[in-house]
């Protein structure tokens, strides 16, 4: 998504998220939790109609508090359909909740969501998103690829000229280890 770095700057919304988050190292659960619930509430749609939503997707999801979306009962989800403020979409919304629930049974399982990632890395695109799918809901190739692209686990996020990458090869990212490993 280099073209992002032609595109992003200065803009109210894509400035931000292109300048200090996207392809940023994450180790958060809660952040690696929302950037996959954003990805897959992308779908059909723009990044900008999702940045604009952003606020109100975290107000929607306890703050993308695992446990909490976990919890969501019929109750939470007759909400969400309702809120107009976020993509009242029935899948989107039903693979949120699913997601959480299954990065909970990872958390139980290798400590962190971060760890799981991290204990699956390198692999490449092909076997992400066969493991992704063992997992989570409604994540086809794009919404894996951009997830992975964003929190640092593969390239591409910005281009080598772009003043974001040096920022992020400082922080070396996972894909960039890889390289140096020849991997």
């Amino acid at each position: 998504m280099s073209g992002y770095c032609n595109v992003a700057p200065g803009h109210p919304h894509h400035g931000p998220y292109h300048e200090n988050e996207y392809g940023f190292p994450v180790a958060d659960d809660r952040v690696l939790f929302e950037r996959l619930t954003l990805e897959v509430m992308q779908a059909g749609l723009s990044w900008l109609t999702v940045l604009k939503k952003r606020e109100a997707f975290v107000r929607a999801f306890a703050g993308f508090e695992i446990a909490a979306v976990a919890a969501f009962g019929e109750t939470d989800f007759a909400r969400l359909m309702a809120d107009a403020g976020i993509v009242r979409n029935r899948l989107k919304i039903e693979a949120t909740i699913h997601n959480a629930r299954a990065i909970l049974r990872i958390q139980d399982e290798f400590g962190s969501f971060a760890a799981w990632i991290a204990q699956h890395h390198p692999r490449d695109l092909k076997a992400w998103i066969k493991l992704f799918k063992t997992r989570f809901r409604f994540v086809g190739g794009e919404i894996v690829n951009e997830f992975l692209m964003s929190i640092g686990y593969l390239e591409g996020a910005h281009r080598p000229d772009c003043p974001v990458f040096a920022r992020i090869a400082a922080e070396n990212p996972a894909w960039m280890q890889k390289k140096r490993q020849g991997a």
